[in-house]
Order: structure tokens, then C-alpha cells, then sequence
């Protein structure tokens, strides 16, 4: 009864892949200290969604779901708003030098949309969400070295372990 109501796409395997793109980003990004990193995660963003797009599609097309369902949306609209907010932020950060601050805007803001998006999914998605929102409040009070470290942790292992129980859990 309870999947009936929630948003069941959220694919596991495309968080396996994308966070083997993620460890695999950083030691070519180093360290947040200018366009390079920016522009390696900035990419590695672009290639993250596309992922998890693609996955997204193909897992409600085996399972025979729509991702135009009421579910979807309202998980699309708790999601979104946190990520805008990321790119903003981004791009402020950016623009006054901040680039070291990035990693823990990214990791909270990610961990925020996940866990609002999570409310209507199944709750592995939600409780993931609040792993990347401690590794982002780690990663904002603790030393700017941690960024790096906490990003690959996050981006990289967090999207490994849950892609994994979510897939196993979760039918892909």
C-alpha cells in the first residue's frame, strides 16, 4: 500500500555508477582552489544527472511505472528547490572567491534534497539524505581540507552504499 503512494523510481544501480564517477572526479579535480575543481565537478554534475536521469527512465520502465505520476512530481518539487539553491549559491561563491566553501554548500544542499524528496519516497532515500547533510555540516565548520575528502566520501561512497541497498531493496 505504502509504494502505491510513493516515488519508487529512485534508482540504485545509477547511484553506483554515479558515485563511481564521483571517486573517480577526485583526485582530477585536487583541491577547491580554483576553475579547474569547479570546472571537474561542474562536469561531474552534468554527468551525475544525466545518470541518474537515464537510470531514473529505465527503472520505471522495467517496473512499469510512470514518472509523470503524482508521487514524482511531489517528489520533484521537494528536490528541486534545495538543488536551485545549491546553483545559486554556486554561483555566488564563485563570483566572491569562496570556491573552498563549495563542498559543504554541495553535500548539505544535495542532503536536503534528498531528504525533503525523500519524504515521498521509499525512506532509505530520506535517510541517505541526512548522511550527506552531516557531511556537509562537517565539511562547512570543519578545515577546508576536509572538502575534498567529505565530497569523495559523499558523492562517491554514500551514493555507492545506499545505490546498493537500493537496488537490492528496491528492484534496481
Amino acid at each position: 500500500m505504502e509504494r502505491a503512494t510513493t516515488f519508487t523510481a529512485v534508482p540504485g544501480w545509477g547511484g553506483v555508477v554515479i558515485g563511481v564517477t564521483a571517486l573517480a572526479a577526485t583526485p582530477i579535480a585536487g583541491t577547491p582552489d580554483g576553475t579547474r575543481w569547479l570546472t571537474v565537478w561542474l562536469g561531474e554534475a552534468v554527468l551525475a544527472i544525466a545518470i541518474g536521469v537515464a537510470a531514473m527512465r529505465r527503472k520505471a520502465h522495467v517496473n512499469g511505472t510512470s514518472l509523470s505520476t503524482a508521487p514524482a512530481r511531489r517528489f520533484l518539487l521537494a528536490y528541486l528547490p534545495p538543488m536551485a539553491a545549491g546553483a545559486v549559491l554556486t554561483a555566488v561563491f564563485a563570483r566572491i572567491g569562496r570556491i573552498e566553501s563549495l563542498p559543504g554548500c554541495w553535500l548539505l544542499l544535495y542532503g536536503v534534497a534528498l531528504t525533503t524528496g525523500g519524504s515521498f519516497s521509499v525512506p532509505v532515500v530520506a535517510v541517505m539524505g541526512l548522511v550527506f547533510m552531516a557531511l556537509g555540516s562537517a565539511a562547512s565548520l570543519g578545515p577546508a581540507g576536509w572538502g575534498p575528502w567529505l565530497m569523495a566520501a559523499g558523492f562517491g561512497g554514500v551514493h555507492i552504499g545506499f545505490g546498493l541497498v537500493i537496488a537490492r531493496r528496491f528492484g534496481g
